[in-house]
């Protein structure tokens, strides 16, 4: 028999301690510990054991099937996974609570299900009627044939392992993780121990059956999946939800991808009857634009794959503070003050005391530095209030000494922005020399932010 021992597990971070303490000394949260009981021994016999490892094989001799994805059906769900469902993958998808997750992994099963992929749907919060409720309300077509789509509402993972000798299912979905206890730990539901025991008989499970899991997760404030982030590096695949309440686009992220690239997007647009692909994103971005208004421009940012166009926007005016503000919505305001500072000092455009407010539309989160070009334009596009023309697009990275870099996948962005109807473009003059292709629109290279300044006014 294993012994039982109590300790206390940050719920943030996973660091164990052998008493309670105020403060995580790994993380720094404070009253994150929460007292558990764990057991001393293994879970499995050691024959167990030996049979879930098997034996070394050659890697010569490792046979890969090329085709062993399952493709859903939805062309943005599957580029986020790198081409499909792979058999035997644990996929992880977080997001804020009500933002779709269940609605778009039911659609999904629904698709899978058509295909004749046996399929199970294990909710913890909700009932199989409940379920059946929402299948109706989002399906696309009545005579959709879901024969394979089985349903089951349990919170053991115990009494639904032993559900899943029965049914031999190839899809599993687990909603949502953070409810689902096993009998092998006596802590609550949620908490550190349990989210990571589940996990674990579920990776398990995944990888010596062959079958595909989904694990849906809820996120907390700090953006991090409910419970510890350790869920993350247990999965093969993490996809994040991400989406404004008062808007109806949705973005799924992949930010770990064991098959696949990494930094995928796929967008969605939430209906009355679910969640719909959307083909050109960069059209949908754009479609509100506004005409001949200073302190707007067009930028070129890479998502993955797929390139995608974006208006900035910028609103400089004066301060009445001894700090003036720096805000933005959907970049990294370290980012901003830094290009700020380099449009001062570089470009001599005194932005000492003034407020500077900066924002994506369409509440689009960018990081990559090709965006440099695009927050320094458009602030002195505002600050001098004279617009940018509307067939302008910019892409580029801009250092400290006010030089403006190149960029990757110049060629993707510049054919994306041609599509689009747009003539003219700012890079970097080291992008227009090494652009191999040709393609139909005005390059205009500048080396700094001087010449960008120029070009633009």
């Amino acid at each position: 028999m294993a012994k039982q021992k109590t300790i206390f597990v940050c719920q943030s971070c996973g660091y164990k301690a052998p008493k309670w303490l105020g403060r995580c000394p790994d993380c720094s949260v404070w009253n994150s510990f929460v007292e558990e009981l764990t057991e001393i021994g293994h879970h499995q016999d050691r024959e167990r054991r030996q049979d879930l490892l098997g034996r070394p094989q050659r890697i010569d001799t490792v046979n890969i099937d090329k085709e062993a994805r399952h493709k859903t059906g939805l062309n943005e769900f599957d580029r986020t996974l790198g081409g499909g469902v792979v058999p035997g993958s644990i996929v992880l998808i977080g997001g804020d609570p009500g933002i779709g997750k269940s609605t778009l992994i039911l659609q999904v099963v629904q698709r899978l299900a058509q295909q004749g992929l046996k399929t199970l749907y294990i909710s913890s919060e909700e009932s199989v009627q409940q379920i059946k409720m929402r299948a109706q309300r989002i399906s696309t077509d009545s005579s959709d044939d879901s024969s394979e789509l089985y349903l089951l509402s349990g919170t053991c993972l115990e009494d639904v392992i032993d559900r899943l000798d029965e049914l031999a299912p190839q899809i599993i979905v687990i909603d949502s993780i953070q409810t689902i206890f096993t009998e092998s730990l006596s802590s609550a539901p949620g908490s550190i121990g349990q989210v990571r025991e589940v996990t674990t008989k579920l990776m398990n499970l995944a990888k010596t059956s062959g079958r595909a899991i989904f694990l849906i997760g809820h996120v907390t404030k700090d953006g991090a999946i409910a419970g510890p982030k350790v869920l993350e590096h247990l999965v093969d695949t993490v996809l994040y939800f991400e989406g404004d309440g008062s808007h109806i686009y949705r973005i799924l992220r992949s930010v770990k991808n064991r098959y696949g690239p990494t930094n995928e997007i796929g967008v969605f647009e939430m209906m009355d009857n679910g969640l719909e692909e959307v083909r050109n994103p960069s059209e949908i971005f754009l479609e509100e634009r506004s005409k001949d208004v200073s302190g707007s421009v067009v930028i070129s940012c890479m998502e993955g794959s797929r390139p995608l166009l974006i208006e900035m926007q910028a609103l400089v005016c004066s301060s009445s503070l001894a700090i003036p503000r720096r805000t933005t919505i959907g970049v990294d305001p370290n980012r901003v003050s830094l290009l700020v500072a380099v449009l001062s000092k570089r470009g001599g455009v005194n932005l000492s005391n003034k407020d500077i407010f900066i924002n994506v539309a369409r509440g689009i989160k960018v990081e990559e530095p090709a965006i440099d070009l695009g927050i320094i334009s458009t602030t002195a596009s505002s600050f001098l209030n004279k617009p940018i023309p509307r067939n302008t697009v910019t892409f580029g990275e801009v250092g400290l000494s006010g030089e403006v870099r190149g960029v990757s996948q110049t060629e993707l962005r510049l054919k994306e922005a041609v599509k689009l109807g747009f003539s003219r473009c700012l890079v970097s003059k080291k992008s227009v020399k090494t652009l191999k292709g040709k393609i139909d629109i005005e390059l205009i290279g500048v080396s700094s932010v001087i010449e960008l300044l120029e070009a633009l006014f």
